[in-house]
């Protein structure tokens, strides 16, 4: 998903407050399962208004996404909208020089490897 500038300045405005950080952090860590809105609220320490709240914001700047099971809400990470946010910062990177963004990416390739073949987990 390539963001151009109004779509990554929505996505960092709704990654600018604490809580809301927090939620897309947590939700990173969760995988492609996701959370309950309440167990996100709870892991926070939001009500469950302020928790509605903020979720709406980041589904709407396309940072987590949302699916009905049963009478509970699930959210998720947008992986493609993070990724998406991430080469946004990266696209005009380097200028030529591709060992000036080398730091960046050994971070990424070395946190997203699993660290047990048996589990979906990241090292890092």
């Amino acid at each position: 998903m390539k963001l151009e500038e109004p779509q990554a300045l929505n996505a960092f405005g709704a990654l600018s407050q604490e809580t809301r950080l927090r939620m897309v952090r947590i939700l990173v860590q969760a995988g492609p399962d996701g959370m309950a809105a309440g167990a996100i609220g709870e892991a926070v320490d939001a009500s469950s208004s302020s928790a509605s709240f903020h979720l709406a914001h980041l589904e709407r700047a396309g940072l987590i996404q949302s699916r009905r099971e049963s009478r509970s809400i699930i959210y998720s990470a947008n992986f493609d909208g993070l990724s998406g946010l991430v080469e946004f910062l990266m696209r005009d990177c380097c200028s030529g020089h591709p060992e000036v963004c080398m730091p960046a990416a050994a971070v990424a390739a070395e946190c997203c490897t699993p660290a047990n073949a048996e589990e979906n987990a990241c090292a890092c």
